[in-house]
Parts: C-alpha cells; sequence; structure tokens
C-alpha cells in the first residue's frame, strides 16, 4: 500500500521501552527488527517482528491517542475474540501468541502472515479466497455458538436509506456526484422504495446462521495457497453468511477486482447462498455507504471516507444490475 495519505502509524523507536522488554519475555526473545506495517484504516501501531532467535511475530497494538482523534479502540474486544474462538477462526486467523495492557499499550502478538497478497486480484486468487471464505462460514453454519456473540450486530448496516429520506439528506448523496447532481436526485428518488422494501428484511432473515468475521477486506486478508487468512476479529458476531459475503463481494469489486457475480459464483461452489438475503444484505449495505460516504474526514482516519464512496460506486451499480434498476451513470462523476 502506498503511504501517502496513509495513518500516521508510530515507529518502533516510539513504542515505550517496557512495552517492548514485555514483548521480549511473551515471544520468548528480543527483537531484533521491527518492520512498521501500513494498511488498514487506522493509525494502530502495527510491526512485522524478527526475533532475535529468528522467529517472526506481527504487534499489533492500541496507545493514548492524540487529543481531538477520532480513532475508537477496540483491541480489547478482538483480544478476547482471539481466545474465546480460536477453535472457531482456526485455520483462518493467525495463531495467538499472547497479549498484554500496560501503560495505555494493549498489545496482541500474533502469527506474521506475511505480506499482503491482494490486491492485486485476479480471477485466480478471487476464486480461492472466495471458496476459502465460503469453508469458513460453513464450519460453523447451524451451530451453537458462544453466548456472548451478538446476534444483531449486521443490523447496525440497516435502516440508513429509511434514515436518509425521513431527514432530508438524500440531496447530500447526490451532491457527490458534482455536475450531476439532479441526474443523482432523480435516480434515487426512483430506487428508494425498492431499497428501503429490501433493507427492511435484513432484520427478518431466519437461520441458519454462521460465525461471522463483519469487516473481511483484502487488507485484513492474506492468501496462502488455497487458504484464505484472515486477521482484525473485533467485530466476530453470529448471523447470516450472506451479509459477510456481500460485503466482501463489493470489497473485492471496490479494490479492482472480479465483479461480485462471479464472486458469489465461486462462493457458492461450497456453499448455497439464499437470494432474499443477498438482496437484504445489499439494500442495507449500499444505504450504510450512502450515509457514510458524503460526511466530514474522520480525525485520524484520512482514507476512510474515500474507500467507502468507492464502496458506494461499486454497491450501486451492483444493485442495480442484480435489481433490474436504471443503470446509475452519474456514479461516474463521484470522485474516490
Amino acid at each position: 500500500m502506498s503511504r501517502q495519505g496513509a495513518e500516521p502509524k508510530p515507529p518502533w523507536s516510539a513504542v515505550p521501552r517496557e512495552i517492548k522488554e514485555q514483548v521480549a519475555t511473551v515471544l520468548g526473545a528480543p527483537v531484533a527488527r521491527a518492520d512498521r506495517v501500513y494498511g488498514g484504516y487506522a493509525p494502530s501501531a502495527t510491526f512485522r517482528l524478527k526475533l532475535a532467535n529468528g522467529k517472526r511475530a506481527f504487534f499489533k497494538a492500541s496507545y493514548p491517542a492524540p487529543k481531538g482523534s477520532g480513532v475508537r479502540w477496540v483491541v480489547d474486544v478482538e483480544d478476547r475474540n482471539y481466545r474465546r474462538l480460536s477453535r472457531l477462526i482456526t485455520p483462518w486467523a493467525p495463531r495467538f501468541f499472547g497479549s498484554f495492557n500496560r501503560i495505555g499499550w494493549h498489545v496482541l502478538l500474533l502469527e506474521d502472515l506475511g505480506p499482503r497478497t491482494m490486491p492485486p486480484w485476479t480471477s485466480a486468487k478471487a476464486r480461492r479466497a472466495t471458496r476459502s471464505y465460503a469453508q469458513f462460514h460453513k464450519s460453523t453454519r447451524g451451530k451453537t455458538l458462544p453466548r456472548g456473540l451478538s446476534r444483531t450486530q449486521h443490523y447496525e448496516f440497516a435502516g440508513f436509506w429509511r434514515e436518509l429520506s425521513n431527514s432530508g439528506e438524500l440531496g447530500r448523496v447526490a451532491a457527490l456526484a458534482r455536475g450531476r447532481e439532479d441526474q443523482a436526485r432523480e435516480w434515487i428518488d426512483v430506487v428508494l422504495p425498492v431499497m428501503r422494501q429490501l433493507d427492511d428484511g435484513l432484520a427478518k432473515t431466519k437461520p441458519p446462521f454462521s460465525l461471522l468475521h463483519l469487516d473481511t477486506r483484502s487488507d485484513n486478508t492474506r492468501l496462502h495457497g488455497d487458504l484464505l487468512r484472515i486477521f482484525d476479529w473485533p467485530f466476530a458476531s453470529v448471523g447470516p453468511a450472506e451479509f459477510d459475503v456481500t460485503a466482501y463481494a463489493q470489497g473485492v469489486r471496490a479494490d479492482d477486482g472480479p465483479e461480485p457475480e462471479r464472486v458469489l459464483a465461486w462462493y457458492e461452489d461450497v456453499l448455497p447462498l439464499r437470494a432474499d438475503a443477498i438482496d437484504a444484505s445489499l439494500a442495507a449495505i449500499s444505504g450504510f455507504f450512502a450515509d457514510r460516504s458524503w460526511k466530514p474526514e474522520v480525525p485520524g482516519l484520512p482514507r476512510v471516507r474515500s474507500f467507502q464512496r468507492q464502496q458506494l460506486k461499486c454497491c450501486l451499480a451492483w444493485a442495480a444490475r442484480r435489481f433490474d434498476l436504471p443503470e446509475p451513470r452519474w456514479l461516474r462523476a463521484v470522485a474516490d
């Protein structure tokens, strides 16, 4: 990933000595080299570590955020999930080596999964990754899952089309298409009843459910042969696999990968999908990005809005094809 516009991640020299000493204690050897890792959309401290004994590990930590930052740390939740979900997320998740919380730093020590493998996406990579993702969902489908996991977290993506309409803020979405605002607003007014009706169906989706990752983007994954390795687990919950794969499929396309329809076809080589659950998920996710993409930048997260606009464009183009809606030509005027 280009470092231009990236989050201000701290260098290894900024990590307190007490933290470095505890890392050596947990891992059994001092750190010989720490390479700062860019990627993701938060300024967490992330490093690929090479230890004095030749072994490797990955360091991820939250730390006292600068004043005025819009960052909300969830490393504590991720720590808990690595511990309680180990048997369910293996072999897709990295191995968990340990964690600790000291002087305002919450550190996770994980298996180093290596440098990024996508983007760029190819059809071969997307096919292997998607089938592995389906195997992940299939492994827990219909099974009894830990009580402490939310069964409604995916609902948080629903209802945005209704809210935008009721608040009169659909014009802000249309205003993203500079020079084509009228065309955008006309399109939105035509498709709004369809989107609202489908969006309402998300909360009505019935079991069987699976363990969901809820944030499976390119920057949170590595592809090792035929196995999709997935990290960043703070949002793990229980729900319809269709929601997870819909979010994943549009993200693949947003990173210049294959079209979502192809991604779903590869997924169904392993696990069948329910069309109504895909419809509800796509409408809801589209509404979420419609709500977020025009809002001000978040302090400390300089690339989030840009990527959300890319995702909005992918979602609406896909929705138009899937729901037989007019082509949203105005999206070409929406800047990333």
